[in-house]
């Protein structure tokens, strides 16, 4: 069967039977596209059959000559492998040749955090109004810093799931696994003046706008990155940043790791050993910094 009619089928498959999102399905047609082309170019080749993992490991090597990302690549093999997959399922080849593509190894990435003294002077009120939007606003940002808790679990947080005779969050995050975070009496205090602003408003979620709406993520976003710009010059300034300063300021003062992974949700403790890597680049520069030789 012609390799295009193959790519049409499959991108109709994803789209009307997977009914995967807009940025899958253009991501899934552009890498075949770019596969498809390399085939017909390098190659000439127009049938399915005529592909094997020599070729398809042509082209991932062309992919590393043109300095494309690890994480791209991965990309791409990933949509060939899906791409194979269906293949197999609908008759139309009878072997897989991406059992014998390897991936490139990916650069592990050190998570961004905000330094505690910027968070502190964050924090400080001269950044927030006393109005109902500036408490509001700092709370946001106490919350995320305070508890670790992702965006879409701050959203969806809800009034009844706060708990300031226990002093405790009760969130609902990936696949739908609960757990409990604590927060100090400090961040009660703050909570209690909030909930006293909105004590009108009959929402059943926790954050929500002057008008008494769910507040929702690219508000947040935006909010988030307004407040860290004015205390770091850092690319990134998101919710999940707050969220790794949570981690690693824990892990900087003593934190038990599996601790940490139990208060971020994290399903293996592999998840949460990231933060110990920014902890030793810390002991790192302290060490060059002090020791007479370093």
């Amino acid at each position: 069967m012609k390799i295009e009619i193959c790519r049409k089928e499959f991108i109709d498959f994803i789209q009307f039977e997977k009914r995967a999102s807009n940025n899958t399905l253009l991501a899934y047609s552009n890498d075949l596209f770019q596969f498809v082309n390399y085939l017909d170019t390098v190659y000439e080749i127009k049938s399915i059959t005529e592909v094997g993992h020599t070729i398809i490991r042509s082209w991932v090597v062309s992919l590393v000559e043109q300095k494309i990302s690890s994480r791209s690549i991965n990309r791409k093999i990933t949509t060939l492998k899906s791409f194979y997959k269906f293949l197999i399922r609908q008759n139309i080849i009878l072997e897989d040749p991406m059992l014998k593509i390897l991936s490139p190894k990916v650069p592990k990435r050190l998570p961004s955090f905000i330094e505690k003294d910027k968070m502190d002077t964050l924090l400080d009120d001269t950044f927030f109004g006393d109005d109902f939007e500036g408490i509001r606003n700092k709370l946001i940002i106490e919350v995320f810093y305070a508890t670790g808790i992702r965006l879409s679990e701050l959203i969806n947080l809800k009034q009844s799931n706060v708990d300031l005779y226990l002093c405790q969050i009760k969130v609902l995050g990936k696949r739908n696994k609960e757990r409990i975070i604590p927060f100090n009496t400090i961040l009660k205090e703050q909570i209690q003046q909030y909930i006293i602003l909105k004590a009108d408003v009959k929402n059943e979620f926790f954050f929500i706008n002057k008008n008494g709406k769910k507040l929702y993520e690219k508000f947040i976003y935006r909010l988030v990155k307004t407040y860290l710009s004015q205390i770091t010059s850092a690319k990134k300034k998101s919710p999940h940043v707050l969220r790794h300063s949570f981690a690693t300021h824990m892990l900087n003062n003593g934190a038990d790791l599996n601790a940490i992974k139990e208060l971020l949700g994290h399903t293996s403790l592999a998840a949460t050993q990231i933060y110990t890597h920014n902890t030793v680049e810390k002991l790192k520069s302290i060490h060059k910094q002090a020791h007479p030789k370093g």
